[in-house]
């Protein structure tokens, strides 16, 4: 029997799309669990409220209570500690808004528990829900996104891109949704300066957490993606496909500030992309110049006569390591304790 070869960017399509079906249905197993056990914690922060106990008096009621529950359900963590946690839980958000109190309930326990413990505003615990929601943060990376208080840094954002100039206005509209000004690159471990080549290894090694960062319906395609033109070889850094937008995004690193020298090789990557790999069907390509630090007076002139979608951000790196690591160590051993 012929065997029929598909073509690799078909087949590439095709193993894409199963690793993201596969974490799709991963996620909303957790989501279940998640929410089936932050139910119960539920009614049980919502039992102590009710007969009115407080960690004075009712102290030894709680205490007593533990021992009990813990003799029929061992495995589910119910010392007095986190009975009161539950009661605090049930105490923050019984009278919030029905979308947070959705948020928050398909989040693991301990992420609530920091939300708890280290955000104060019902405002931005939604924030930071949605966003652990979105790109599925670890408890370490959350903890790291309220340390670097990053609610208000999104708050304070200046745009630094072009699509309400280049592309449709539904389109646009999205992108500047899909897209940040700035990008949390501290699952790197980076201790020391690095060469642009070594940035690219490492979020290539790790590309699944870096899509996670990216955000959502991000499909990685390659890096050093190789465009050849006029008997010329050109490479772009990191190629995508983002499904919601129908648009294949490159982005290009560069470790030092932001020069505007990097949009025109940029613009021409794009206009190589929409030529060369750009299906019918598909919007025009996009462009991610992402630097070290940025000035948003640059970036503005620098893509004022520039015809294609072209956004600059900004990446963190969280040095230095060391400092970094002892401040989360310390955060979860408190959370612990």
């Amino acid at each position: 029997m012929k065997t029929e070869l598909i073509n690799p960017t078909e087949y590439n399509e095709i193993l894409h799309q199963a690793i993201s079906h596969i974490h799709t249905t991963r996620t909303q197993v957790a989501k279940q669990i998640n929410s089936a056990v932050t139910s119960v914690y539920w009614v049980l922060g919502k039992l102590l409220f009710e007969k009115q106990l407080s960690e004075g008096y009712g102290s030894a009621v709680v205490k007593q209570l533990s021992i009990d529950l813990k003799k029929e359900f061992p495995d589910m963590g119910l010392s007095p500690r986190n009975l009161w946690d539950m009661k605090r839980f049930y105490e923050r958000y019984y009278q919030a808004d029905e979308k947070l109190r959705q948020a928050v309930a398909v989040l693991p326990w301990g992420h609530n528990l920091l939300l708890l413990n280290k955000v104060e505003s019902l405002k931005m615990v939604e924030f930071y829900a949605n966003e652990t929601i979105n790109k599925n943060w670890s408890r370490a990376l959350l903890l790291n996104a309220i340390k670097m208080d990053t609610y208000r840094h999104v708050q304070n954002q200046i745009a630094t891109h072009n699509f309400a100039e280049t592309l449709p206005q539904i389109s646009a509209e999205y992108a500047n949704e899909v897209f940040k000004n700035s990008y949390n690159l501290g699952f790197l471990g980076v201790t020391e300066p690095l060469k642009e080549q070594e940035l690219e290894k490492r979020l290539t090694e790790k590309i699944r957490t870096f899509v996670l960062e990216l955000g959502k319906s991000f499909s990685f395609i390659g890096n050093q993606y190789r465009l050849e033109y006029n008997q010329k070889e050109y490479f772009v850094d990191m190629l995508f496909f983002h499904r919601g937008l129908q648009s294949l995004v490159v982005i290009e690193l560069k470790i030092g500030s932001f020069k505007p020298e990097y949009v025109g090789k940029m613009n021409f990557y794009l206009t190589l992309l929409d030529k060369l790999e750009k299906g019918d069907h598909e919007n025009p390509s996009i462009g991610i110049i992402l630097c070290a630090d940025k000035d948003h007076l640059d970036v503005e002139i620098a893509l004022q006569d520039i015809a294609k979608p072209i956004g600059v951000a900004e990446y963190q790196l969280l040095l230095p390591k060391d400092e970094l690591q002892t401040l989360v160590l310390n955060e979860l051993n408190k959370e612990k304790s």
